[in-house]
């Protein structure tokens, strides 16, 4: 979709095509992967209906966590760019009823591209 399009070293766009094979079985039938990257090994996916967030848990990552959040459900979200002295970018997303889920990421990560990647799921 090219909103993400040169994240640098700790993350990279990946294609819709790659994002259904790894989904294969979450995805429902006729959801559409929009935008997805990966941060290290875990994925951040922007469909048709909601985000979803995979978590790759251990050693191995044979353990994986799915945290599914419909669009409706977030009330708003914040993103904070690395610094000079600060290496990490942060990403919050606030979703009704809850904390904020809060992501670290590394430097290089593009988090104005996830910021307009969220922006544009909210419309």
């Amino acid at each position: 979709m090219g909103i993400l399009d040169g994240l640098l070293g700790h993350g990279s766009d990946l294609s819709p095509a790659e994002v259904n094979e790894q989904l294969s079985g979450i995805l429902v039938p006729g959801e559409i992967v929009q935008v997805a990257f990966r941060i290290i090994r875990d994925l951040i996916v922007f469909t048709d209906r909601r985000l979803i967030l995979v978590d790759k848990q251990g050693i191995t990552g044979r353990k994986v966590a799915y945290m599914t959040v419909p669009y409706r459900a977030i009330t708003c979200f914040s993103v904070e760019t690395a610094g000079n002295f600060d290496l990490d970018s942060e990403l919050k997303i606030w979703v009704s009823g809850r904390e904020p889920i809060q992501r670290t990421l590394k430097r290089g990560a593009d988090i104005l591209g996830i910021q307009q990647a969220i922006a544009a799921s909210l419309r």
